[in-house]
């Protein structure tokens, strides 16, 4: 049987079992596979089958083989980039643990086919913060006017805001048509 045919029956083999997500995305409110939810059980499977995986990071790209264990020549390479973390209070080598499991879990995934929380396209829209003109933003103007008045450019900063107080009146306008 080829690497392929072994590799195929054990994602069947997965995904007949009953695997639980504990991971839990406390901002955006869904569950995830964490490694200790499917690998023992990969573990197990490939054991059976005859199959080793085994990751190597390097400093752009991290793999996964997976080998046909009774012959070494056969294996299926899985890749992908390697990436950074900048995880709170944490120290280099932490942050570097964190990048380590995360390319696991998802090299893991993507090797047996795990269906996976889609978190892109299921993320709430993110409302944009309404723009808030500040006493200070209405001083600078005054005193971006008046030295332009100064200086004798008055006429060259009111052509100079113009496109800009246009496109303010008119995000106005389409405010108060919708609140109506």
């Amino acid at each position: 049987m080829t690497v392929f045919k072994k590799l195929q029956e054990a994602r069947i083999k997965l995904q007949n079992t009953d695997l639980k997500k504990s991971g839990l995305n406390k901002f955006a409110g869904y569950k995830y596979f964490e490694l200790g939810d499917f690998l023992p059980t990969i573990q197990n499977i490939c054991n059976e089958i005859g199959l080793c995986g085994h990751v190597t990071f390097y400093t752009d790209i991290a793999i996964l083989s997976i080998t046909d264990v009774e012959d070494p020549a056969q294996f299926i390479e899985f890749k992908c980039p390697m990436s950074s973390a900048a995880l709170k209070g944490c120290h280099e080598v932490q942050n570097l643990g964190a990048v380590q499991t995360y390319l696991r879990r998802y090299l893991w995934t993507n090797a047996f086919e795990i269906v996976e929380h889609d978190a892109i396209d299921s993320a709430r829209p993110v409302e944009p913060e309404a723009e808030v003109i500040t006493e200070a933003d209405i001083e600078k103007a005054k005193d971006t006017l008046t030295e332009a008045n100064a200086k004798g450019e008055l006429k060259k900063a009111f052509f100079a805001l113009g496109p800009v107080l246009q496109e303010k009146l008119r995000e106005f306008a389409n405010e108060l048509k919708k609140s109506a």
